[in-house]
């Protein structure tokens, strides 16, 4: 923290309460130049000033952070990387300074492009431009609801206490969470669980019915995904009012988005009903976050243990910061939750470099990978194929097409040896690192052979007679 520079921010609340430079100073204890000094980012604001700012103010100190504004700073950079912007020329540092000064005009661009955007992603769209569109414009319900959850670091604690909960309550047991779970659902809600037939499900993994109070399950779904919709219902019959409480917290323009969150909010459920704060948290911590022996220990599969394990924020008890990131074989971004910090592509494709694309290669083995933002940021990250739920058992249908998806799990270099998969890494060793970016528009790399479309942060210049790594290397 003693690094922060929070220049724009103190500057925002000084203003805010009508307080000039040596009022401020003065309540601060320090001198106006130096104050002056912190609002122009030449300084690093200290512990002390940081204490006396949230005594003097009354102010959250985590709300000075610099996350929310690399956040937005890196969202802007997405959006102006739009070729609809290249006339104008805007550069990050001019971004910077906006949202160091008026976030809240950033946030509103950003909405007026998300907007634009959806607005915009129809047929006549796509024909006007068809390599500007991409497949999920963004305003969408689903990105609202993934901005809900990074707001709040993907952590509920009500959800967490229910689940709990339950389990004392009911007396659960590990070996036998399905057959107690239909036990619970049959003895406090009056349902009962049947599993059918896929032909019979018309196309549906879960479905039930409020009338006939009868909850019915595809055949196709794996064990695992079976316990987790058990769970998922309970949280919709006996909880409803702890995901409404939530949800009311976000900011969401449509009842499909509030639904959306709703939805989201029961899988939390299900999964910490699945693998319980304490026990996965030591659990994670006993085996060195070895997804192997997590799976079998928790009857789940890759996914929700990745999912569960970017929920372990606990203030006190928390677990490794993770990201996680989900991608079709296309590229298509389906999940995205940052808890490491590194940034993730929001508008358009993200980076080809990512282990994330390369486990497409090698289905079902996991790919580790140390890589490095432009900014020098190292991530260890680890990445493994899955097939989407209720689809592994389809492998076998004759003349089905085999769907993939990849699940992309990372944290900050500094975290990498608390995770088995680092042993025998020379984690140091610069040379082991996969130099990537967010995407090409806004990736300043020069020497990348993978680059699709030239950036933003550099002066295109064509040499006719010359040819680099990429049709977008510099001519000099």
């Amino acid at each position: 923290m003693a690094a922060t520079r929070i220049g724009g921010k103190l500057r925002r609340l000084r203003r805010e309460r009508k307080l000039t430079q040596a009022q401020m100073a003065a309540e601060l204890g320090v001198s106006a130049s130096y104050l002056n000094l912190l609002e122009h980012n030449q300084r690093p604001v200290t512990v002390p000033v940081l204490i006396k700012l949230a005594q003097r103010f009354q102010i959250d100190i985590e709300s000075f952070s610099d996350d929310d504004d690399a956040r937005l700073i890196n969202d802007l950079m997405q959006a102006f990387a739009d070729p609809l912007f290249d006339v104008h020329e805007v550069t990050a540092p001019e971004l910077k300074e906006v949202v160091a000064l008026s976030p809240g005009i950033g946030q509103a661009v950003l909405t007026l492009y998300q907007a634009y955007r959806a607005s915009s992603g129809g047929p006549a769209a796509a024909r006007l431009d068809e390599q500007t569109w991409s497949e999920t414009p963004t305003g969408m319900p689903s990105e609202e609801v993934s901005d809900f959850l990074q707001q709040r670091g993907n952590y509920f604690h009500a959800l967490e206490l229910a689940a709990e909960g339950l389990w004392q309550e009911h007396g659960l047991a590990s070996g036998t969470l399905y057959q107690d779970l239909v036990r619970v659902l049959a003895t406090r809600y009056a349902v009962d669980v049947v599993v059918l037939p896929a032909h019979a499900m018309g196309g549906a993994l879960r479905e039930y019915r409020p009338l006939t109070r009868r909850l019915t399950l595809s055949e196709m779904l794996p064990p695992s995904s079976r316990v987790f919709q058990l769970a998922h219902q309970l949280a919709l019959l006996g909880w409803h009012r702890e995901l409404e409480s939530a949800t009311a917290t976000g900011k969401f323009t449509s009842d499909e988005a509030m639904m959306l969150a709703r939805v989201a909010l029961a899988n939390y459920f299900a999964a910490a009903v699945m693998m319980p704060y304490r026990r996965i948290r030591e659990a994670a911590d006993e085996v060195r976050y070895d997804m192997a022996v997590l799976e079998q220990r928790f009857g789940a599969s890759f996914e929700q243990i990745c999912h569960r394990l970017t929920t372990l924020r606990r203030p006190g008890d928390e677990g490794v910061p993770f990201h996680l990131v989900r991608v079709d074989i296309a590229g298509n971004i389906s999940k995205r939750f940052s808890g490491s910090g590194i940034p993730i592509a929001r508008f358009g494709a993200a980076c080809p470099r990512w282990n994330v694309y390369d486990a497409f290669a090698t289905p079902g083995m996991l790919r580790v990978q140390v890589s490095q933002m432009p900014d020098g940021t190292r991530y260890f990250c680890i990445a493994r194929t899955v097939a989407p739920m209720g689809r592994e058992a389809a492998r076998s249908v004759f003349g089905q097409r085999v769907s993939r998806l990849s699940i992309g799990l990372g944290c900050q270099l500094g975290e990498a040896r608390r995770l088995v998969y680092s042993d025998g890494l020379a984690l140091d060793d610069p040379q082991i690192a996969t130099p990537i970016g967010v995407n090409c528009r806004i990736c300043e790399r020069s020497d990348c052979a993978d680059r699709a479309m030239p950036s933003l942060l550099r002066k295109l210049s064509i040499d006719e007679d010359r040819r680099g790594v990429s049709a977008y290397s510099p001519a000099g």
